[in-house]
Protein backbone atom coordinates (compact mmCIF):
# COMPACT_ATOMS: atom_id res chain seq x y z
CA UNK A 1 0.00 0.00 0.00
CA UNK A 2 1.64 3.38 -0.80
CA UNK A 3 0.58 6.21 1.12
CA UNK A 4 1.66 9.63 -0.21
CA UNK A 5 3.99 11.47 1.91
CA UNK A 6 2.25 15.05 3.16
CA UNK A 7 -0.24 11.98 4.54
CA UNK A 8 1.87 9.64 6.17
CA UNK A 9 2.71 11.99 9.15
CA UNK A 10 -1.39 12.42 9.74
CA UNK A 11 -1.44 8.73 9.73
CA UNK A 12 1.31 8.59 12.50
CA UNK A 13 -0.51 11.00 14.62
CA UNK A 14 -3.67 9.49 13.97
CA UNK A 15 -1.73 5.84 15.53
CA UNK A 16 0.27 7.44 18.61
CA UNK A 17 -3.36 8.84 20.48
CA UNK A 18 -3.88 5.26 20.93
CA UNK A 19 -0.21 4.60 22.72
CA UNK A 20 -0.87 8.06 24.62
CA UNK A 21 -4.84 7.47 26.07
CA UNK A 22 -3.73 3.95 26.72
CA UNK A 23 -0.85 4.97 29.09
CA UNK A 24 -2.47 8.06 30.02
CA UNK A 25 -5.37 6.02 31.39
CA UNK A 26 -3.32 3.21 33.16
CA UNK A 27 -1.28 5.60 34.88
CA UNK A 28 -3.74 7.70 36.05
CA UNK A 29 -5.92 5.05 37.54
CA UNK A 30 -2.82 3.55 39.55
CA UNK A 31 -2.59 7.30 41.32
CA UNK A 32 -6.36 7.48 41.92
CA UNK A 33 -6.51 3.72 43.87
CA UNK A 34 -6.93 4.98 46.98
CA UNK A 35 -9.80 7.46 46.43
CA UNK A 36 -11.23 5.00 44.21
CA UNK A 37 -11.55 2.19 46.78
CA UNK A 38 -12.54 4.75 49.75
CA UNK A 39 -15.63 5.95 47.42
CA UNK A 40 -17.39 2.41 46.22
CA UNK A 41 -16.03 1.06 49.74
CA UNK A 42 -13.77 -1.84 47.78
CA UNK A 43 -11.68 -4.14 49.51
CA UNK A 44 -8.14 -3.60 48.36
CA UNK A 45 -8.17 -7.00 46.71
CA UNK A 46 -10.68 -5.74 44.07
CA UNK A 47 -9.58 -2.50 43.88
CA UNK A 48 -6.01 -4.10 42.47
CA UNK A 49 -8.68 -5.84 40.01
CA UNK A 50 -9.58 -2.77 38.71
CA UNK A 51 -6.15 -2.30 37.22
CA UNK A 52 -5.22 -6.27 36.38
CA UNK A 53 -8.55 -6.65 34.73
CA UNK A 54 -7.88 -4.08 31.65
CA UNK A 55 -4.46 -5.93 30.91
CA UNK A 56 -6.22 -9.33 30.92
CA UNK A 57 -8.53 -8.46 27.90
CA UNK A 58 -5.92 -5.98 26.56
CA UNK A 59 -3.42 -9.41 26.27
CA UNK A 60 -5.58 -12.05 25.66
CA UNK A 61 -7.35 -10.40 22.84
CA UNK A 62 -4.41 -9.35 21.29
CA UNK A 63 -3.91 -12.22 19.46
CA UNK A 64 -7.03 -12.63 17.81
CA UNK A 65 -7.16 -8.76 17.09
CA UNK A 66 -3.89 -8.85 14.69
CA UNK A 67 -5.36 -11.99 13.20
CA UNK A 68 -8.93 -9.82 12.72
CA UNK A 69 -6.71 -7.10 11.05
CA UNK A 70 -5.20 -9.31 8.60
CA UNK A 71 -8.89 -10.65 7.51
CA UNK A 72 -10.89 -7.53 7.92
CA UNK A 73 -7.81 -4.83 7.54
CA UNK A 74 -6.21 -2.74 9.69
CA UNK A 75 -8.32 0.26 9.70
CA UNK A 76 -11.73 -1.36 10.32
CA UNK A 77 -10.12 -3.04 13.62
CA UNK A 78 -8.48 -0.02 14.41
CA UNK A 79 -11.40 1.91 14.49
CA UNK A 80 -13.56 -0.49 16.28
CA UNK A 81 -11.11 -0.63 18.92
CA UNK A 82 -10.90 2.96 19.87
CA UNK A 83 -14.57 3.30 19.32
CA UNK A 84 -15.08 0.63 21.95
CA UNK A 85 -12.14 1.96 24.30
CA UNK A 86 -13.32 5.61 24.35
CA UNK A 87 -17.31 4.40 25.29
CA UNK A 88 -15.74 1.82 27.85
CA UNK A 89 -13.74 5.12 29.70
CA UNK A 90 -17.14 6.86 30.03
CA UNK A 91 -18.85 3.82 31.30
CA UNK A 92 -15.66 3.72 33.52
CA UNK A 93 -16.68 7.14 34.77
CA UNK A 94 -20.37 6.13 35.65
CA UNK A 95 -20.09 3.36 37.69
CA UNK A 96 -21.02 3.33 40.98
CA UNK A 97 -19.49 -0.15 42.24
CA UNK A 98 -16.69 -2.19 41.84
CA UNK A 99 -18.27 -5.03 39.60
CA UNK A 100 -19.63 -2.28 36.72
CA UNK A 101 -16.20 -0.37 37.15
CA UNK A 102 -14.41 -4.31 36.85
CA UNK A 103 -16.94 -4.73 33.82
CA UNK A 104 -15.88 -1.30 31.99
CA UNK A 105 -12.05 -1.78 32.45
CA UNK A 106 -12.60 -5.32 30.69
CA UNK A 107 -14.42 -3.72 27.77
CA UNK A 108 -11.74 -0.87 28.15
CA UNK A 109 -8.72 -3.59 27.61
CA UNK A 110 -10.83 -5.23 24.97
CA UNK A 111 -10.67 -2.02 22.87
CA UNK A 112 -7.23 -1.33 23.29
CA UNK A 113 -5.85 -4.83 22.73
CA UNK A 114 -7.65 -3.94 19.22
CA UNK A 115 -6.66 -0.66 18.39
CA UNK A 116 -3.06 -1.59 19.30
CA UNK A 117 -3.03 -5.04 17.32
CA UNK A 118 -3.75 -2.92 14.27
CA UNK A 119 -1.92 -0.02 14.99
CA UNK A 120 1.91 -1.38 14.17
CA UNK A 121 1.04 -3.22 11.02
CA UNK A 122 -0.41 0.61 10.08
CA UNK A 123 3.14 1.94 10.55
CA UNK A 124 4.60 -0.82 9.03
CA UNK A 125 2.72 -0.66 5.90
CA UNK A 126 2.69 3.59 5.65
CA UNK A 127 6.28 3.85 6.31
CA UNK A 128 10.00 2.25 4.15
CA UNK A 129 12.09 0.65 5.92
CA UNK A 130 14.99 3.06 6.93
CA UNK A 131 12.05 5.56 7.89
CA UNK A 132 10.33 2.73 10.30
CA UNK A 133 13.01 3.57 13.27
CA UNK A 134 11.74 7.22 13.68
CA UNK A 135 8.35 6.63 13.03
CA UNK A 136 8.68 3.93 16.02
CA UNK A 137 10.45 6.29 18.29
CA UNK A 138 7.83 9.00 17.54
CA UNK A 139 5.33 6.65 18.84
CA UNK A 140 7.20 5.86 21.41
CA UNK A 141 7.20 9.71 22.67
CA UNK A 142 3.36 9.36 22.58
CA UNK A 143 3.17 6.28 25.27
CA UNK A 144 6.10 8.43 27.46
CA UNK A 145 4.36 11.11 27.32
CA UNK A 146 1.16 9.48 28.75
CA UNK A 147 3.24 7.88 31.52
CA UNK A 148 4.62 11.53 32.06
CA UNK A 149 1.49 13.62 32.44
CA UNK A 150 -0.97 10.59 34.05
CA UNK A 151 0.59 11.05 37.61
CA UNK A 152 0.88 14.71 38.08
CA UNK A 153 -2.44 15.42 36.25
CA UNK A 154 -4.06 12.47 37.88
CA UNK A 155 -3.08 14.04 41.16
CA UNK A 156 -4.45 17.71 40.39
CA UNK A 157 -7.70 16.32 38.77
CA UNK A 158 -8.45 13.50 41.80
CA UNK A 159 -7.75 16.55 44.24
CA UNK A 160 -10.02 19.20 42.32
CA UNK A 161 -12.92 16.80 40.61
CA UNK A 162 -13.02 12.98 42.66
CA UNK A 163 -11.28 9.93 40.84
CA UNK A 164 -14.52 9.79 38.26
CA UNK A 165 -12.29 12.83 36.29
CA UNK A 166 -9.51 10.57 35.62
CA UNK A 167 -11.91 9.01 33.27
CA UNK A 168 -13.69 11.46 32.14
CA UNK A 169 -10.74 13.65 31.01
CA UNK A 170 -9.90 10.71 28.42
CA UNK A 171 -13.19 10.54 26.99
CA UNK A 172 -12.60 13.66 24.49
CA UNK A 173 -9.25 12.60 23.42
CA UNK A 174 -10.67 9.35 22.18
CA UNK A 175 -13.33 11.16 20.31
CA UNK A 176 -11.13 13.21 18.59
CA UNK A 177 -9.03 10.72 17.28
CA UNK A 178 -11.30 8.38 16.38
CA UNK A 179 -12.61 11.30 14.23
CA UNK A 180 -9.93 12.13 12.80
CA UNK A 181 -9.27 8.13 12.20
CA UNK A 182 -11.76 7.73 10.47
CA UNK A 183 -10.94 10.34 7.54
CA UNK A 184 -6.70 9.98 7.95
CA UNK A 185 -7.00 6.55 7.98
CA UNK A 186 -6.60 4.44 4.59
CA UNK A 187 -8.34 1.31 3.76
CA UNK A 188 -6.22 -1.76 2.96
CA UNK A 189 -7.34 -4.50 1.20
CA UNK A 190 -9.04 -7.95 3.40
CA UNK A 191 -7.81 -10.86 3.50
CA UNK A 192 -9.37 -13.93 2.89
CA UNK A 193 -11.68 -14.73 5.60
CA UNK A 194 -11.03 -17.41 8.04
CA UNK A 195 -12.53 -18.71 11.37
CA UNK A 196 -11.34 -17.28 14.51
CA UNK A 197 -9.72 -19.94 16.95
CA UNK A 198 -11.58 -19.41 19.95
CA UNK A 199 -10.56 -22.40 21.79
CA UNK A 200 -6.95 -20.97 21.50
CA UNK A 201 -8.30 -17.96 23.14
CA UNK A 202 -10.28 -19.85 25.81
CA UNK A 203 -7.45 -22.22 27.06
CA UNK A 204 -4.31 -18.81 26.22
CA UNK A 205 -6.80 -16.45 28.18
CA UNK A 206 -7.74 -18.86 30.90
CA UNK A 207 -4.20 -19.95 31.68
CA UNK A 208 -2.89 -16.31 32.10
CA UNK A 209 -5.97 -15.57 34.14
CA UNK A 210 -5.19 -18.26 36.52
CA UNK A 211 -1.48 -17.29 36.83
CA UNK A 212 -2.26 -13.89 37.66
CA UNK A 213 -4.83 -14.72 40.28
CA UNK A 214 -2.12 -17.31 42.16
CA UNK A 215 0.59 -14.43 41.71
CA UNK A 216 -2.29 -12.17 43.48
CA UNK A 217 -2.88 -14.47 46.38
CA UNK A 218 -0.35 -16.91 46.69
CA UNK A 219 0.93 -14.78 49.70
CA UNK A 220 -2.13 -15.04 51.34
CA UNK A 221 -2.79 -18.83 50.74
CA UNK A 222 0.50 -19.49 51.12
CA UNK A 223 3.27 -20.33 48.02
CA UNK A 224 3.71 -23.62 48.37
CA UNK A 225 -0.04 -24.44 49.37
CA UNK A 226 -2.33 -26.50 47.64
CA UNK A 227 -4.56 -23.97 45.94
CA UNK A 228 -1.65 -21.68 44.72
CA UNK A 229 0.05 -24.86 43.14
CA UNK A 230 -2.84 -25.95 41.93
CA UNK A 231 -3.90 -22.73 39.78
CA UNK A 232 -0.17 -22.63 38.41
CA UNK A 233 -0.37 -26.40 37.22
CA UNK A 234 -3.88 -25.89 35.50
CA UNK A 235 -2.49 -22.84 33.84
CA UNK A 236 0.86 -24.54 32.45
CA UNK A 237 -1.62 -27.32 31.25
CA UNK A 238 -4.11 -25.18 29.39
CA UNK A 239 -1.05 -23.56 27.66
CA UNK A 240 0.08 -26.58 27.11
CA UNK A 241 -3.28 -27.48 25.43
CA UNK A 242 -3.08 -24.15 24.01
CA UNK A 243 0.46 -24.96 21.79
CA UNK A 244 -1.19 -28.01 21.04
CA UNK A 245 -4.07 -26.74 19.95
CA UNK A 246 -2.21 -24.44 17.86
CA UNK A 247 -0.02 -26.69 15.94
CA UNK A 248 -3.41 -28.95 15.35
CA UNK A 249 -5.90 -25.69 13.95
CA UNK A 250 -6.67 -24.84 10.82
CA UNK A 251 -6.51 -21.28 10.94
CA UNK A 252 -4.42 -20.78 14.62
CA UNK A 253 -4.28 -17.79 16.34
CA UNK A 254 -0.78 -18.04 17.63
CA UNK A 255 1.58 -18.08 14.27
CA UNK A 256 3.69 -20.80 15.33
CA UNK A 257 5.81 -20.69 12.23
CA UNK A 258 6.73 -17.19 13.30
CA UNK A 259 9.30 -19.01 15.67
CA UNK A 260 11.15 -20.26 12.65
CA UNK A 261 12.56 -16.89 12.21
CA UNK A 262 15.53 -17.10 14.49
CA UNK A 263 15.25 -13.35 14.86
CA UNK A 264 12.11 -13.02 15.84
CA UNK A 265 12.36 -15.29 18.54
CA UNK A 266 15.04 -13.72 19.97
CA UNK A 267 13.19 -10.90 20.26
CA UNK A 268 9.86 -12.28 21.93
CA UNK A 269 12.63 -13.43 24.37
CA UNK A 270 14.29 -10.29 24.77
CA UNK A 271 10.84 -8.43 24.96
CA UNK A 272 9.65 -10.67 27.63
CA UNK A 273 12.76 -10.30 29.90
CA UNK A 274 13.13 -6.73 29.53
CA UNK A 275 9.23 -5.96 30.34
CA UNK A 276 9.09 -7.74 33.21
CA UNK A 277 11.91 -5.95 34.37
CA UNK A 278 11.25 -3.18 33.33
CA UNK A 279 7.33 -2.58 34.48
CA UNK A 280 7.97 -3.49 38.02
CA UNK A 281 9.98 -0.15 38.80
CA UNK A 282 7.02 2.21 39.41
CA UNK A 283 5.45 -0.78 41.98
CA UNK A 284 8.26 -1.26 43.95
CA UNK A 285 9.00 2.51 43.72
CA UNK A 286 5.23 3.54 44.85
CA UNK A 287 5.37 1.22 47.77
CA UNK A 288 8.91 2.86 48.35
CA UNK A 289 8.08 6.38 48.31
CA UNK A 290 4.16 6.47 49.80
CA UNK A 291 4.31 3.54 51.90
CA UNK A 292 7.83 3.34 53.41
CA UNK A 293 8.24 7.33 53.13
CA UNK A 294 4.22 8.26 53.20
CA UNK A 295 4.85 11.21 50.27
CA UNK A 296 1.02 11.83 49.37
CA UNK A 297 0.33 10.73 45.55
CA UNK A 298 1.08 13.94 43.73
CA UNK A 299 4.17 14.62 45.42
CA UNK A 300 5.22 10.80 44.18
CA UNK A 301 3.74 11.74 41.06
CA UNK A 302 6.03 14.05 40.84
CA UNK A 303 9.67 12.07 41.38
CA UNK A 304 8.04 9.03 38.51
CA UNK A 305 9.00 12.33 36.20
CA UNK A 306 12.43 11.10 35.53
CA UNK A 307 11.09 8.63 34.61
CA UNK A 308 9.51 9.89 31.22
CA UNK A 309 11.50 12.89 30.23
CA UNK A 310 14.27 11.43 29.00
CA UNK A 311 12.63 9.47 27.13
CA UNK A 312 10.92 12.31 24.84
CA UNK A 313 14.89 13.25 23.70
CA UNK A 314 16.47 10.07 23.26
CA UNK A 315 13.31 8.26 21.70
CA UNK A 316 13.56 9.76 18.19
CA UNK A 317 17.50 9.85 18.54
CA UNK A 318 17.36 5.95 19.31
CA UNK A 319 14.70 5.46 16.26
CA UNK A 320 17.44 6.86 13.88
CA UNK A 321 20.27 5.13 15.59
CA UNK A 322 18.61 2.00 15.10
CA UNK A 323 18.55 2.83 11.25
CA UNK A 324 22.23 3.11 11.26
CA UNK A 325 23.83 1.22 13.66
CA UNK A 326 21.90 -1.51 13.62
CA UNK A 327 18.99 -2.73 16.35
CA UNK A 328 21.10 -5.28 18.42
CA UNK A 329 23.93 -3.25 19.26
CA UNK A 330 21.34 -0.67 21.11
CA UNK A 331 19.18 -3.39 22.61
CA UNK A 332 22.49 -4.91 24.13
CA UNK A 333 23.30 -1.14 25.43
CA UNK A 334 19.83 -0.27 26.78
CA UNK A 335 19.32 -3.03 28.63
CA UNK A 336 22.46 -3.05 30.02
CA UNK A 337 22.06 0.78 31.44
CA UNK A 338 18.97 -0.15 32.81
CA UNK A 339 19.96 -3.33 34.39
CA UNK A 340 22.51 -1.43 36.15
CA UNK A 341 19.92 1.56 37.37
CA UNK A 342 17.53 -0.98 38.96
CA UNK A 343 20.84 -1.68 40.96
CA UNK A 344 21.18 1.49 42.15
CA UNK A 345 17.66 1.76 42.77
CA UNK A 346 18.24 -1.40 45.33
CA UNK A 347 20.04 0.67 47.76
CA UNK A 348 17.82 3.07 49.06
CA UNK A 349 17.17 4.20 52.63
CA UNK A 350 14.92 5.60 55.22
CA UNK A 351 15.34 8.88 54.63
CA UNK A 352 14.43 10.51 50.95
CA UNK A 353 17.71 11.04 49.08
CA UNK A 354 16.12 12.88 45.65
CA UNK A 355 19.17 12.08 43.66
CA UNK A 356 19.26 8.15 44.66
CA UNK A 357 16.12 8.29 43.21
CA UNK A 358 16.15 10.69 40.57
CA UNK A 359 19.71 9.71 38.64
CA UNK A 360 18.25 5.73 38.36
CA UNK A 361 15.34 7.21 37.15
CA UNK A 362 17.19 9.53 34.36
CA UNK A 363 19.01 6.51 33.00
CA UNK A 364 16.38 3.85 32.63
CA UNK A 365 14.11 7.03 31.08
CA UNK A 366 17.33 7.75 28.50
CA UNK A 367 18.41 4.05 28.05
CA UNK A 368 14.62 3.33 27.34
CA UNK A 369 13.87 5.67 24.50
CA UNK A 370 17.00 4.48 22.68
CA UNK A 371 16.41 0.78 23.19
CA UNK A 372 12.59 0.10 22.94
CA UNK A 373 12.21 1.48 19.04
CA UNK A 374 15.40 -0.98 18.51
CA UNK A 375 13.74 -3.75 20.03
CA UNK A 376 10.45 -3.19 18.50
CA UNK A 377 11.37 -2.86 14.93
CA UNK A 378 14.02 -5.87 15.50
CA UNK A 379 11.07 -8.27 16.51
CA UNK A 380 8.84 -6.56 13.43
CA UNK A 381 10.79 -6.13 10.89
CA UNK A 382 11.69 -10.20 10.97
CA UNK A 383 7.87 -11.38 10.12
CA UNK A 384 6.97 -11.14 6.86
CA UNK A 385 4.55 -8.32 6.05
CA UNK A 386 2.00 -10.32 5.06
CA UNK A 387 2.00 -11.80 8.72
CA UNK A 388 2.84 -8.12 10.12
CA UNK A 389 -1.02 -8.31 12.25
CA UNK A 390 -0.39 -12.00 13.66
CA UNK A 391 3.52 -10.84 14.37
CA UNK A 392 2.38 -7.41 16.06
CA UNK A 393 -0.27 -9.07 17.91
CA UNK A 394 2.02 -11.86 19.74
CA UNK A 395 4.53 -8.81 20.25
CA UNK A 396 2.05 -6.81 21.91
CA UNK A 397 0.46 -9.87 23.74
CA UNK A 398 4.11 -10.68 25.00
CA UNK A 399 4.39 -6.84 25.92
CA UNK A 400 1.08 -7.05 27.91
CA UNK A 401 1.60 -10.00 29.60
CA UNK A 402 5.02 -9.36 30.90
CA UNK A 403 3.64 -6.00 31.98
CA UNK A 404 0.95 -7.65 33.99
CA UNK A 405 3.01 -10.44 35.06
CA UNK A 406 5.62 -8.02 36.53
CA UNK A 407 2.97 -5.29 38.38
CA UNK A 408 2.18 -8.59 40.00
CA UNK A 409 5.51 -10.23 40.63
CA UNK A 410 6.56 -7.04 42.44
CA UNK A 411 3.76 -7.46 45.44
CA UNK A 412 4.56 -10.90 45.46
CA UNK A 413 8.25 -10.59 45.76
CA UNK A 414 7.92 -7.92 48.19
CA UNK A 415 5.33 -9.83 50.36
CA UNK A 416 8.30 -13.02 50.54
CA UNK A 417 10.13 -10.74 51.74
CA UNK A 418 8.41 -8.71 53.83
CA UNK A 419 6.63 -12.06 55.28
CA UNK A 420 3.45 -10.30 55.86
CA UNK A 421 0.58 -8.17 53.99
CA UNK A 422 2.72 -4.76 54.45
CA UNK A 423 1.35 -2.79 51.23
CA UNK A 424 -2.34 -2.54 53.02
CA UNK A 425 -1.57 -0.68 56.17
CA UNK A 426 0.89 1.33 54.21
CA UNK A 427 -0.81 2.34 51.37
CA UNK A 428 -3.77 3.41 52.82
CA UNK A 429 -2.49 6.00 54.94
CA UNK A 430 -2.59 3.97 57.96
CA UNK A 431 0.13 5.71 60.58
CA UNK A 432 1.56 4.97 64.27
CA UNK A 433 2.99 1.99 65.61
CA UNK A 434 1.76 0.05 62.60
CA UNK A 435 3.90 2.15 60.17
CA UNK A 436 7.04 2.54 62.69
CA UNK A 437 7.41 -1.04 62.47
CA UNK A 438 6.74 -1.80 58.45
CA UNK A 439 8.86 0.80 57.34
CA UNK A 440 12.29 -0.78 57.67
CA UNK A 441 11.02 -4.22 56.41
CA UNK A 442 9.28 -2.59 53.45
CA UNK A 443 12.65 -0.64 52.41
CA UNK A 444 14.27 -4.20 52.49
CA UNK A 445 11.77 -5.70 50.59
CA UNK A 446 11.75 -3.17 47.43
CA UNK A 447 15.24 -2.84 47.68
CA UNK A 448 15.29 -6.62 47.14
CA UNK A 449 12.92 -6.45 44.53
CA UNK A 450 14.77 -3.97 42.61
CA UNK A 451 17.80 -5.89 42.63
CA UNK A 452 15.95 -8.88 42.01
CA UNK A 453 13.97 -7.73 38.50
CA UNK A 454 17.67 -6.27 37.35
CA UNK A 455 18.29 -9.95 36.88
CA UNK A 456 15.84 -9.95 33.55
CA UNK A 457 17.54 -7.02 32.13
CA UNK A 458 20.61 -8.61 32.91
CA UNK A 459 19.05 -11.57 30.35
CA UNK A 460 17.76 -9.34 28.52
CA UNK A 461 21.21 -7.57 27.19
CA UNK A 462 22.54 -11.30 27.12
CA UNK A 463 19.95 -12.26 24.49
CA UNK A 464 20.41 -9.00 22.55
CA UNK A 465 23.99 -10.34 22.16
CA UNK A 466 22.66 -13.89 20.55
CA UNK A 467 20.11 -11.32 18.68
CA UNK A 468 23.52 -9.21 17.45
CA UNK A 469 25.21 -12.40 16.44
CA UNK A 470 22.06 -13.89 14.74
CA UNK A 471 21.86 -10.75 12.62
CA UNK A 472 25.78 -10.91 11.64
CA UNK A 473 24.96 -14.40 10.56
CA UNK A 474 22.10 -13.19 7.73
CA UNK A 475 24.31 -10.54 6.98
CA UNK A 476 26.79 -12.79 5.45
CA UNK A 477 24.85 -15.29 4.29
CA UNK A 478 23.19 -12.39 1.99
CA UNK A 479 26.51 -11.19 0.81
CA UNK A 480 27.32 -14.86 -0.26
CA UNK A 481 24.32 -15.32 -2.00
CA UNK A 482 24.80 -11.65 -3.84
Amino acid sequence: MKIEKTGKWSILFVVTLVSFITNLDATIVVNGLPPLIEDLQLSIGTGMWTITSFYMTSTVLLLPSGRWSDMLGTKRIFLWGFALFTIATALCGMSDSGAALIAARLLQGAGAAMAMAASTPILIRTFSPHELGVALGINNIAWVTGSLIGPVAGGMLIGEFGWRSMFYAVVPIGIAGLIAGIFILKDDKSKEKTKTDWFGVLTYGTGLTLILFALSEGHKWGWTSGRTLGLLAVAFLLWAVFVFIEKKVKNPLFQLGLFAYRAYSIGLGITMSYCIGYFAVTVLLTLYLQGALNLSPLDSGLLLIPLSVPQLFTAPFGGRLADRVGTAKIIVLGSMLIGLSLFMLGRLGSELSNMAVIVPLLIISAATGLSWPSLAKAVLSAAPQEQAGSASGMFWTVYNMCRAISQALAFAVVQAVGKSDLESPLLSGVEGDAWNQSKDTLIRATNTGFRFFAVFLVLAAVLGLFLLRSQHKNTREKAVTK
